[in-house]
């Protein structure tokens, strides 16, 4: 793939790298063409300011911004799903001056990253991650984060073995939760998933510590109105072959402990509650603390939701 600098975007330079240095998960290289904050011209040498002869001239951007079908990956998103920072903090990174792609100091927003493309967070090399996907069957007593300050276990000891990638969980699930859980380092995708106006749906089966009278089944289906707002299960029912102990439900809403809140408020306490599906996605073959990398079938479902 072509590394043509004539397609980078440059017509405007920070004249100061503002604050630190960030730092990251970055390997070392060559730095880019920088100047110290002292109220000096951009680039200033200590001969009289005159611009070094070995730093590349200013060229025009050819890339298109909002041809979001071209090769490459968006800047921001290349920083953030190598692990440095969110996409909001990578928009501010740029803004500073603190990337360079190919020895050219970058502060335009939208420019691509292409495959060969040699990018720069201050003097650090920032190696880029290839997209993944990944499905837990997640057990008991796991926290559902990336890292816990009180050392307790978390669904992250669960993923690494197969996955060298630095990925995220979308969404949570409790620490006595059980069932479907997704990774992956695509915020494009996380975010789309997770969103609530893509409704995206799950399906839990929730054993009760009592049998759910019918009067609170019909009440579930009609909508309850908790602390935080009116919820209304997709679809409810009892589990076929077990008894009324037994509730699945399909729900899209992505508030809190939803699901325990919801059988809580009419007076039953959720002994189990294991997520069987989510997004199209089901547990199938995996067993307890068992993961696996999602099919080419998978991925493509996953994002024509």
């Amino acid at each position: 793939m072509s590394q043509d600098k004539n397609q980078r975007g440059t017509s405007s330079r920070s004249s100061t790298t503002r604050g630190n240095k960030p730092t990251g998960n970055t390997s070392s290289g060559s730095k880019p063409p920088t100047h110290k904050s002292s109220g000096s011209k951009p680039f200033a040498n200590k001969a009289g300011g005159s611009r070094p002869s070995n730093r590349p001239k200013k060229i025009k951007t050819q890339r298109n911004r909002e041809d979001s079908d071209r090769p490459g990956v968006r800047l921001n998103k290349f920083l953030a799903n190598a692990g440095l920072c969110s996409r909001r903090e990578a928009d501010e990174l740029i803004k500073t001056g603190a990337v360079s792609i190919n020895g050219e100091v970058v502060t335009e927003m939208g420019l691509r990253v292409m495959p060969g493309d040699k990018v720069l967070l201050g003097d650090k090399r920032v190696m880029g991650e290839k997209p993944a996907y990944v499905l837990l069957n997640k057990p008991k007593d796991y926290i559902t984060t990336t890292k816990d300050p009180n050392n307790r276990k978390t669904v992250m000891h669960l993923v690494h073995e197969i996955c060298k990638e630095r990925v995220y969980p979308v969404g949570r699930l409790d620490r006595q939760t059980t069932g479907v859980l997704l990774f992956t380092n695509d915020g494009g995708l996380a975010d789309k998933l997770l969103h609530p106006s893509g409704k995206v749906g799950k399906i839990y089966h929730a054993e009760l510590d009592k049998r759910l009278s019918p009067e609170h089944l019909e009440a579930l289906r009609k909508g309850i109105k908790l602390e935080d707002g009116f919820i209304k299960p997709d679809e409810i029912e009892q589990v076929e072959g077990a008894d009324a102990k037994h509730i699945g439900l399909k729900i899209h809403s992505g508030k809190n402990r939803i699901v325990r809140r919801l059988f809580e408020h009419l007076g039953y306490r959720v002994v189990k509650l294991d997520r069987v599906w989510f997004a199209g996605l089901t547990k199938k073959g995996l067993k307890r603390g068992q993961a696996r990398h999602l099919t080419p079938e998978e991925l493509v479902f996953l994002k024509r939701l």
